[in-house]
């Protein structure tokens, strides 16, 4: 059984990721990060459900990989493959400004706020029995 202050600690995180992104999406210009921590929360929701089912992954960004890790101890994630599609290229690899994308609208970090927000919703749905 997994420990739940580690998956609390997973969600907590991810909260802080989406919750930042949603309160400054009105309010700023800087739609790269936006979208930044719009993936970053859900690659952490996807990893609480890991975590909680105690299932193997080695250390990713890749949402769709940890998706289908997901999918295969819960086929019903298949639905958030297309969140996880369009959440999946905002991950900035490098910190460094060389190939740090500048050109995302509000619109795109709308787009991205809506897509993490299914990831948020689902992925709490199915923890909600184990906490």
């Amino acid at each position: 059984m997994a420990d739940p202050r580690v998956v609390r600690e997973w969600l907590d995180k991810a909260d802080e990721d989406y919750g930042f992104a949603a309160s400054t999406l009105q309010d700023t210009a800087y739609f790269a990060l936006i979208c930044f921590h719009f993936q970053q929360a859900a690659e952490k929701y996807l990893k609480a459900y890991i975590v909680a089912n105690e299932l193997e992954f080695r250390p990713a960004h890749n949402l769709l990989e940890l998706l289908e890790i997901c999918r295969r101890r819960e086929p019903s994630f298949k639905q958030l493959r297309e969140a996880c599609r369009y959440l999946n290229p905002f991950y900035i690899e490098k910190r460094y400004p060389v190939h740090w994308p500048t050109n995302y609208t509000r619109e795109v970090a709308q787009e991205a706020w809506r897509q993490a927000q299914q990831v948020n919703q689902f992925v709490k749905r199915q923890l909600a029995p184990l906490r």
